[in-house]
């Protein structure tokens, strides 16, 4: 009798899941087993707001795998030594999984390889449309600019086609408690906070891979027609919000973009906005290119010119005021104070948000990327680390390191209704429009009305103090 395991991850869903569908075709029945791995950047050691978001998703999966007749068992502890006692009581004789990106899992999944190799492991692509070896340049090096690199994609897009969710997944009958193998409940996980914050977080989200194909489907009914200028109002629904669904991988790449192209085998029917949302699909495999091919860009710079760049060496009031939305810039308080309400920012405001930390304040990109990390529900370790070394401009396809954002143009720009500020900073709500994203212009009598803060600093002043800093490096980035 072949008993197969697959080791759920990133792949949290039964559709297009090449794990799966594997497992159910070669085997008489299948474990279908999730590991509690404390070993850093495994997928279940995220931030604290992500760690919210998988327990919904793996309660969701539980319950898609019991209604085709199986289960979803859970364990905690060191993944190989996990999969060494399911192994043994469950009499598994294939091993397979879905391939995970990250420097930790890639050596951990080598040894395990190795160590079943009598199991004749196989692994697959399950989170991204192709893999990040696949896209090279013509010198075989991976890109470090997302224009071209996109260009090369769009020759294999939309790629392969989804596979269907199996309509039965049989299970051996075997007692997954019995002695030599301890399974563990939902709740012993402790992926849910001892305090209740998380129960409004999750009240702005729907979790699961229906939920995820139906936000899909409501995206692309009539949204994302307008795509291309929605996506920069953070006061309008105007984004997918599929992040966390892929991060959790309860809907595939692959099956985004071949609903997106509704059947077509190239991207030549796409409107506008339909092919900036397949562009946004692209950066993120841009994105694991990035970090498959330089691992260590998750916490140092890309650009090692930048290691000796001068960063303010006392913040931590600074940092912490960021961190609460108290910076006394509204457009920053707003997406902070988003963040923390809802573990999600809009991606306009993330940018805002990250220039200012960074450039005004001078403080390192890495807490940035620590703190939303801890925040997000889609804290991407790909996208999360990409995304702040483009801010710092020292990454792939960088922002110019010289630009540094105004927040209030940028608010008066993209709020200008001051509608987003108004929501999510109401003790500023009632002033006037002119003012509403530079409350310190008010006068001394109207502002001593408003129970908010001071600006942090001036961001005329930071913006010098910025610049100054990057031209003590300005000599080394033109060599």
């Amino acid at each position: 009798m072949e008993i197969g395991l697959v080791w759920f991850r990133q792949d949290l869903r039964i559709a297009d899941n090449p794990a799966l569908s594997a497992a159910v075709a070669a085997c008489d029945a299948v474990i279908c087993l999730f590991i509690d791995d404390s070993q850093a950047q495994t997928v279940s050691q995220v931030g604290a707001a992500s760690r919210v978001w998988l327990h919904h998703s793996l309660s969701d999966l539980q319950q898609s795998l019991q209604g085709r007749g199986n289960e979803l068992i859970l364990a905690q502890g060191a993944s190989e030594t996990v999969l060494e006692q399911a192994v043994k009581h469950f009499g598994v004789t294939r091993l397979y999984w879905n391939r995970c990106y990250d420097p930790v899992s890639i050596k951990r999944d080598k040894k395990i390889k190795q160590t079943f190799k009598a199991l004749l492991p196989e692994s697959f692509n399950s989170l991204l449309n192709a893999e990040p070896w696949e896209t090279l340049k013509a010198d075989d090096t991976p890109y470090r600019v997302y224009t071209p690199f996109w260009r090369m994609r769009t020759k294999d897009l939309p790629g392969p086609k989804p596979i269907s969710a199996p309509r039965a997944i049989p299970a051996p009958p075997v007692d997954k408690n019995a002695k030599g193998f301890s399974a563990s409940s939902l709740e012993s996980l402790a992926l849910l906070p001892t305090r209740d914050w998380h129960v409004n977080m999750m009240s702005h989200w729907r979790v699961g891979e229906k939920a995820a194909m139906s936000s899909l489907k409501r995206f692309l009914k009539s949204p994302v027609d307008d795509y291309n200028d929605a996506r920069n109002i953070p006061s309008v629904t105007g984004t997918s919000r599929m992040s966390p669904h892929l991060h959790f991988g309860e809907i595939s790449p692959r099956q985004i973009l071949h609903i997106l192209n509704k059947g077509s085998n190239n991207l030549s029917g796409l409107n506008e906005g339909e092919e900036t949302f397949a562009k946004e699909i692209i950066w993120r495999e841009f994105a694991y290119s990035l970090l498959f091919h330089f691992p260590h860009t998750i916490d140092k710079p890309l650009d090692k010119r930048f290691d000796n760049f001068p960063w303010e060496k006392r913040y931590t009031k600074s940092l912490r005021a960021w961190q609460t939305g108290n910076t006394g810039v509204p457009i920053i308080d707003a997406g902070m104070r988003e963040l923390y309400a809802t573990g999600w920012m809009h991606n306009r405001v993330r940018m805002i948000v990250a220039s200012y930390l960074i450039k005004n304040l001078l403080i390192p990109w890495q807490k940035g990327e620590q703190w939303f990390r801890d925040t997000l529900v889609d804290a991407d370790l790909a996208s999360n680390a990409m995304g702040w070394q483009w801010a710092a401009g020292s990454g792939a396809d960088a922002a110019p390191y010289f630009r540094v954002f105004n927040p209030v143009l940028q608010g008066e720009k993209f709020d200008k209704s001051g509608n987003y500020v108004r929501h999510w900073v109401p003790e500023i709500a009632q002033i006037p429009d002119k003012f509403i994203h530079k409350p310190w212009e008010l006068d001394a009598l109207q502002r001593a009305q408003i129970d908010y803060p001071e600006p942090l600093v001036d961001l005329k002043e930071s913006r010098q103090r910025a610049l100054a800093a990057f031209d003590t490096i300005k000599a080394s980035l033109a060599k």
